[in-house]
């Protein structure tokens, strides 16, 4: 069967949505990354940042789909010393984890310190280029997830590349809204951040071969959300009452 007569059959359709909810799944710590990254630079600039980060992890993407052999190679062990055993992949995990858990415990820091609300309010901002290559750097990293777990998925490239496709263009139109609740909830913006540092220590603990149940962080997020925003609505309920 050909890649265009299986993907219109009904295990094709199948597979494109499973492939779809999962790649919208695992790209939510991306917008989320974006969207506080963005909300540093000008307000003019914001919406352009996130829209040429989305498109570039778009770009990364379809370029990882079609270079899987290259990929496959990645999970080779490196010639290192002192016994060390880890491939490219590994590499990869571990310097996007570090980077992760840097970047929130810095972002989480200037927010504890109240940094954010100095007198200056352009003390907090950064270049577009600056912004551009931290989101391109953090998009090879997610956009590895990704792949792998598309790879794992389905065989077929077709259904695989309109898959990523489909969700980028779900999860560009979700950028803004989602940008500007994270940014008007502080509370919400401090919990996306201890969600970036959760996913940076699990890629830094996948880097040492130790295999992560994702399905057990992403319920343990979802359930934080959830909680935070029964939070939100009580307290303006409080305020109505008042």
């Amino acid at each position: 069967m050909t890649e265009t007569a299986y993907l219109f059959s009904a295990a094709g359709m199948i597979s494109l949505f499973t492939l779809i909810v999962m790649e919208i799944v695992l790209g939510i710590d991306n917008i989320i990354f974006i969207s506080i990254l963005a909300d540093k630079l000008p307000k003019n600039l914001q919406k352009k940042a996130r829209r040429i980060g989305l498109f570039m992890a778009l770009i990364i993407r379809i370029m990882l789909l079609f270079s899987l052999s290259w990929i496959i190679g990645l999970k080779e062990n490196l010639p290192l010393p002192f016994g060390l055993e880890f491939t490219g992949k590994d590499i990869i995990l571990l310097a996007g984890g570090l980077f992760l858990l840097a970047k929130s415990t810095t972002e989480i820091h200037g927010k504890v310190q109240g940094e954010e609300d100095h007198k200056n309010p352009d003390l907090k901002k950064i270049t577009l280029n600056n912004a551009i290559i931290q989101i391109i750097g953090l998009d090879i990293v997610f956009s590895f997830d990704s792949i792998l777990t598309a790879v794992g998925l389905v065989n077929h490239i077709l259904i695989m590349v309109l898959a990523v496709i489909i969700s980028m263009l779900i999860m560009l139109a979700a950028a803004g809204p989602v940008s500007d609740f994270v940014n008007r909830h502080p509370t919400i913006k401090m919990l996306a951040l201890s969600f970036l540092m959760l996913i940076g220590f699990m890629l830094i603990i996948e880097a040492f071969h130790h295999e992560v149940e994702k399905g057990y962080i992403y319920f343990a997020m979802a359930f934080s959300l959830v909680v935070e925003l029964l939070n939100i609505k009580s307290r303006k309920k409080s305020k109505s009452h008042k």
